[in-house]
């Protein structure tokens, strides 16, 4: 082979190991890694509208997982780090469903634990449901149901075919009152702007009855609001409300402590199970936590995990919550 000819098969096969390279780098391929996500506080991202509050000394953080995108060289890394997993990504994105509604299935989640962790929150502590303001709050729909993808948690439903909502009973009434074959058509507030949507009755659900598919509740008596940024899902739902509980009542329950948890909460206050706490355990532990709440059902998941200094202390409750961060069983 001549000078020349050798010269330009060094070049095709060079151009070709960068372009090898550049793909192995910067070419994502059907897989997400999944890990420890950032730790973030959960006081400043609560803001109540005209009450007194009460910061702590200490912090409370709501941990989080992070997904990844992988290339191949991506992969490798995460392959080799023991923090990291991998998934493809037909686990996070059903082939039967689009990101863009997985997305916003995820949002309307942590919409509803923000919810439900004030209800729980001003039950205690501000006479609520009995104490409330106008309108009739969605607190979350049905998957598959008319109102699903129509209205979202937080919407406040203000009129229900014309006619003036002042309570979630009533919105109930009006909505009984429509024939299941007539649209009903809500009139909304959605953050201060008024929207409309309207649709009918059809059959969803477990029970396979024609519904709406809505669940309501008594707009909370003063604004609080809480900031999430894009992070989704449900399980932040305790950490909302134990760090409501405290801006909200005198005395410092973290003792200048940094407290960690996670566990999605419903309307009774109970603790629920989620999913990659592992990673959670993770990012608290590196966030210098020193109490990390895990849900009672998650203990089993954490066997074998070091989590160094770090105590965890499982919780069924917001009030198991409560009294372990008091260090004692006084009724909460």
């Amino acid at each position: 082979m001549n000078r020349p000819a050798r010269l330009t098969r060094l070049i095709v096969v060079g151009a070709l190991l960068v372009a090898a390279a550049a793909a192995a780098a910067w070419v994502p391929i059907p897989y997400y890694s999944v890990g420890p996500g950032p730790a973030k506080e959960v006081a400043p991202q609560i803001l109540l509208d005209g009450q007194r509050r009460y910061d702590p000394t200490g912090t409370y953080i709501w941990t989080t997982v992070r997904y990844l995108r992988l290339t191949p060289l991506a992969a490798l890394a995460a392959w080799i780090d023991p923090n990291e997993a991998i998934v493809g990504q037909d686990v996070l994105y059903p082939p039967s469903t689009t990101h863009e509604s997985v997305d916003q299935r995820s949002i309307s989640q942590m919409d509803q634990s923000k919810i439900d962790a004030t209800s729980v929150v001003l039950s205690r502590l501000a006479n609520y449901p009995h104490r409330h303001g106008e309108g009739a709050l969605v607190e979350a729909t049905v998957p598959g149901c008319p109102a699903d993808g129509r209205l979202f948690p937080g919407d406040v439903i203000t009129q229900i075919d014309g006619r003036s909502v002042a309570t979630r009973a009533q919105a109930a009434r009006l909505i009984d009152a429509v024939p299941t074959g007539k649209a009903l058509a809500f009139t909304v507030d959605v953050d201060g702007t008024t929207e409309h949507a309207s649709f009918r009755r059809a059959p969803c659900g477990d029970s396979g009855e024609a519904l709406v598919g809505v669940s309501l509740l008594d707009v909370f008596p003063f604004d609080v609001t809480i900031s999430s940024g894009d992070v989704g899902g449900p399980s932040a739902g305790m950490m909302w409300a134990l760090g409501l509980y405290e801006l909200m009542t005198p005395g410092d329950l973290t003792a200048g402590r940094t407290i960690a948890g996670t566990g999605t909460i419903d309307l009774a206050g109970n603790v629920g199970p989620i999913g990659e706490i592992r990673d959670k355990v993770v990012a608290a532990e590196g966030a210098g936590a020193s109490i990390f709440l895990a849900p009672a059902d998650n203990m089993g998941d954490l066997t074998g995990v070091d989590t160094g200094s770090m105590q965890v202390i499982p919780v069924a409750t917001l009030a198991d919550a409560l009294r372990a961060l008091r260090g004692d069983s006084s009724k909460t």
